[in-house]
Formats: structure tokens, C-alpha cells, sequence
């Protein structure tokens, strides 16, 4: 281990400097537990200065006993000593564990950015749901019987899985078999996950999981023009919400071509839909909040409840990544009636579906705890195009209403204009970051960003 590096690069999520070892140096080995791991330097200062502390004989042995003695389940850290510009510093390496939450004083820490703050009920709740391997909608539905179930439903997924994925069991099954061979029901009991998916009213048990949709007036959500809150299932909740967003988004005109016109939503209809199917699919059901769809005049938003599972980042759901599933029931069964694929490429397919339709990609950021998907139009300011020319911003209209432009099309806007000015403009616009180009020469287009 280079501890100068390490030391050069400051204190991190994963890395703590102490002058002294006292009680918040146990607090932030519980962080650390609680996390992913980490080091403490005992004798370094806040700013990576070394200024190292007095070794005794039983200094290691009393740091160790202290630690032990403190945290509840017992943690047993490496205890190093060594010495760094003639100054001997204690180092303390923590392994994130399998038996979260840890406490001390009979408070849990946990690590964000470069402090140990207390952890809440509800995460801790989550570490010990995580550490016995139980998901929420893994979990006895208290007070739900099969008369809670709807048959109808329940059929109706049989035919619709049979036909996505050729799934082998019969309608005519009973209900009970049914839920027992989706593994929904535990013990003669409903999971949470056959009402979410089945329920005659599953808002009887859970009130949360609803999915509000609205129509704002402009582009901040203050007024609203239409505002509907969709419950029963889960699955019909999907259709809904669809629905909600293709009634409230116009259609566009897109010319292929003389005579040739044609018709299309101002949003690529598969993304939005991609984009609440996981808003619904990987919530997080135990948080009093519902998914959220907000549409504006220029853009929309999909609002998930509760943060990506780990380790997933907004910034992995751009490239290859897994397919992580905060609720693998529901998952299993979205996957058999192909609302999913569980590979993790459906936020793959949401960017290319954007970019074909001649819109820039989906922005992914987690905001007030949340994952939020958000659909925009383009991304010109009146600032923007003030350092275009006339031509540049001919072609930008153009692109606003048919979302994509050739080097002929651009042509055909300014007919003034040789093949080279046209490249020219077009590569300008590029490298202002205005415009995307795609495809190879012969068929190269481009989208606004």
C-alpha cells in the first residue's frame, strides 16, 4: 500500500485522516464497516499533514481492544504501524462486511463523501433487510389473502407471458398454483409483490404505490393543465401512465421525402415507456412516495422513488452495465411479459431511441434521494444562437421541428450555399456543441444536443 499516495490524495469516501485516536475515529470505522471499506491514518491531519502520535507497547492492542470492545457485531480492523517522514502514524484498514448495520454507542455510521454521518431508521432498516437477503417484495403481505387476487389479472398475465416467452403453465391453473410456481406466495402467504402485480386494490395495503402524472403550464412545476394519480396494479399503472404522456405530447410532421410525409410523437413513445417500466419496476416500495411523470413544454421527467441500487451510477446507465434488481419478483415477472429484458441494456436503448428520433439523450442524475429520467426537446438559448448565422440558424428551426438534418437538407434551406459553406456551418455547429453528427458520410445526420 502507498500510504504517500494516499496521503497525497487527500481525505475520500474511502479514506480518513486523525491526529489522535478517540471516539469519532471508532465512529468512522463503523462508517467505513458500513460502506465499502476504508483506511483511517492515525497521526496525519485533516489537511495530509503527518504528524504522527507516541507508540507505546500496547498502543496496537489498545486501539484493537477499544474497537472491539465498542462496536456491536465486533469488527476486527488491521492495525498497522508505520513510519513516514521519520514520524510513525497508526494505520487502520476496515473491509466493508456482510453483517450490516454496525453500531456504536449504540448509534450506525455511514460514509458520504468525506464524513461519517448517523445513519437514519430507514437505512438502517435496509441493511438488515440487505444483510438477511430478504427484498421487500420478498416480504409476507400482512392481512392479504387469495381473495385479495384478482383471477382475471392473473390469467391475463398467463397468456401474455405465454405469448412474449412462451411460458408453460396453463390459464385455466389455478391461482394458487400459479402464484406458488412465480414464487409469490411463501408459506400459504402473499408476498408484497403478488398484490403489487395482482391485487384486486393493492393500494388496501400499500397507499404508496401510486404513479402521479401532470401536465405543467410552461417549464417549472407550478401550474398544471392535467394532473392524474393511476393505482391498481403496478402492470396497469405502466399502460396508464403511457397513455397519460402520448394524450398530452404532439405529433410532428418529419418529410422523408416528396411526396412522402410522416407522422410522428414529438418523443420516441418506446423510451418514455422503457423509462417508467424501470421507474415502477426498481422502486423502492417501503418510501412513502410515489413515481412521478412531469411533463413540460420542454421536456420530461420521470421521477423514480429512491436512488440506483448499488453500485450502480446515473453515469454507468450510459455504457454496459448489469442489470441490478431492487425487487426481484416484480422483476421476474415485468421480465416474462418482456416489459423488461434483464440485461441492462433497456437505458442503452432509451439514448439510441432518442437519438433516432433526432432528440439529444436522456439525462440520468439522482435527485432528493431519487433517480431521475429526463426527456428534452434541445438545448438552444437565445445566447446560443446569436453565434450562429443566418443559414445555422435555419437549419437549428428545421431541426426543431423534424428533429434531424443531411448536408443535403441543409443545402436545400440555403440554396445560396455550396457544399463546402454546408459542411462548414454544420462542423461549426458541432464544435459548439449545438448539434450531433451520426452515421458514416453517406448517410451522416444530425440531432440537436
Amino acid at each position: 500500500m502507498d500510504i504517500k499516495a494516499l496521503i497525497k490524495q487527500g481525505e475520500s469516501e474511502i479514506s480518513e485522516f486523525k491526529e489522535k485516536f478517540d471516539n469519532e475515529t471508532i465512529e468512522t470505522v463503523v462508517a467505513f464497516a458500513n460502506a465499502k471499506g476504508g483506511i483511517i491514518l492515525i497521526g496525519v491531519s485533516d489537511n495530509g499533514e503527518v504528524r504522527g502520535i507516541k507508540i507505546g507497547k500496547d498502543t496496537v492492542e489498545r486501539i484493537t481492544n477499544k474497537i472491539l470492545q465498542t462496536i456491536d457485531p465486533k469488527i476486527y480492523p488491521k492495525i498497522s504501524v508505520r513510519k513516514i517522514k521519520n514520524k510513525k502514524i497508526v494505520i487502520v484498514e476496515v473491509e466493508e462486511s456482510k453483517n450490516k448495520p454496525y453500531f456504536v454507542f449504540g448509534r450506525a455510521f455511514k460514509r458520504i463523501g468525506k464524513s461519517s454521518v448517523k445513519m437514519s431508521k430507514g437505512e438502517i432498516e435496509k441493511l438488515i433487510l440487505e444483510r438477511k437477503k430478504i427484498y421487500w417484495d420478498e416480504q409476507i403481505c400482512k392481512g392479504a389473502s387469495l381473495k385479495d387476487i384478482d383471477e382475471k389479472k392473473v390469467k391475463w398475465f398467463l397468456r401474455k407471458a405465454k405469448y412474449e416467452r412462451n411460458f408453460d403453465i396453463e390459464t385455466e391453473t389455478p391461482v394458487k398454483e400459479v402464484l406458488g410456481r412465480l414464487e409469490l406466495m411463501k408459506n400459504v402467504k402473499l408476498t408484497n409483490a403478488a398484490i403489487l402485480l395482482f391485487g384486486k386494490n393493492p393500494q388496501k395495503f400499500f397507499y404508496q404505490a401510486e404513479t402521479r402524472c401532470a401536465r405543467f403550464k410552461g417549464t417549472e412545476p407550478i401550474k398544471f393543465t392535467d394532473m392524474k394519480v393511476f393505482q391498481g396494479t403496478i402492470l396497469e399503472q405502466v399502460e396508464k401512465a403511457l397513455n397519460f404522456v402520448l394524450d398530452h405530447i404532439p405529433m410532428r410532421v418529419e418529410i422523408k421525402g416528396k411526396p412522402e410525409r410522416e407522422e410522428k410523437y414529438e418523443y420516441p413513445p418506446y423510451a418514455i415507456r422503457e423509462a417508467v417500466v424501470n421507474a415502477i419496476c426498481h422502486r423502492n416500495y417501503s418510501v412513502a412516495s410515489n413515481v412521478q411523470v412531469r411533463i413540460f413544454d420542454d421536456r420530461i421527467e420521470v421521477w423514480g422513488v429512491g436512488p440506483l441500487p448499488e453500485p450502480l451510477t446515473p453515469e454507468d446507465l450510459k455504457k454496459r452495465h448489469k442489470s441490478i434488481l431492487r425487487n426481484p419478483l416484480i422483476g421476474k415477472c415485468f421480465f416474462l411479459i418482456k416489459f423488461i429484458e434483464q440485461w441492462g441494456t433497456g437505458t442503452n436503448r432509451m439514448i439510441e431511441a432518442c437519438l433516432k428520433h433526432g432528440l439529444p439523450e436522456p439525462k440520468f442524475e439522482e435527485a432528493a434521494g431519487s433517480l431521475v429520467v429526463t426527456f428534452r426537446k434541445y438545448r438552444t438559448s437565445d445566447e446560443e444562437l446569436e453565434k450562429l448565422n443566418e443559414r445555422q440558424r435555419k437549419a437549428v428551426e428545421f431541426l426543431k421541428e423534424h428533429g434531424r438534418i443531411t448536408l443535403s437538407e441543409y443545402r436545400n434551406l440555403n440554396p445560396n450555399a455550396t457544399e463546402k459553406t454546408a459542411y462548414r456551418d454544420l462542423k461549426r455547429m458541432e464544435k459548439l456543441g449545438m448539434i450531433k453528427g451520426i452515421g458514416k458520410k453517406k448517410g451522416r445526420y444530425y440531432v440537436l444536443v
